[in-house]
């Protein structure tokens, strides 16, 4: 007999979707913007046309919020999971990203200085969160398989789990 899906918090569940979508869209319009404004590293084919540092920006502004609720989450519901080196990794990278991202000037990038601090860190959150994103889907892989996964995907919603219930959530420790 097959087990069911494991239960994940519906504020759980919706912190980590939002993320899942905008952290490859961060990443990779922030690919973009690295092949289009700074080559110092690595030259790539991929010269596109357009306002990316704008849209690699507005991307980073929609993720703010969320990274700003799901730290909160993490530190006063999911204290355990942050247990997992692969959950912390993530999580620490997207702090890295969102606070080093929020420090940054978007002229920088178009006047060629490419030698502020902030940049830096931000470059450095972009490489960790890739080797986080990637230990993390294989962590819950290992530990739980497909269907460990797919919980994350589900869209049952338990009656004290409603969207009613997460300020209670965020409120108490765990």
């Amino acid at each position: 007999m097959a087990r069911p899906i494991p239960y994940q918090p519906s504020l759980l569940r919706l912190l980590h979707g939002i993320t899942a979508i905008l952290v490859p869209l961060a990443w990779l319009s922030g690919l973009v913007v690295l092949a289009n404004h700074d080559g110092r590293w690595l030259r790539l084919p991929l010269t596109v046309p357009g306002e990316w540092i704008d849209i690699h920006g507005t991307v980073g502004a929609l993720l703010w919020p969320v990274a700003l609720l799901f730290v909160v989450y993490a530190i006063r519901v999911g204290r355990v999971r942050l247990r997992q080196a692969a959950n912390a990794a993530a999580l620490l990278g997207l702090v890295l990203a969102v606070g080093s991202g929020k420090l940054m000037q978007e002229d920088w990038l178009r006047t060629g200085q490419l030698d502020h601090l902030p940049y830096h860190l931000h470059l450095v959150a972009w490489m960790l969160i890739t080797g986080a994103v990637i230990w993390h889907v294989c962590s819950v892989l290992r530990r739980g398989g497909v269907r460990f996964a797919a919980s994350m995907g589900q869209l049952h919603v338990r009656d004290n789990d409603g969207p009613r219930h997460w300020a209670t959530q965020l409120l108490q420790r765990r």
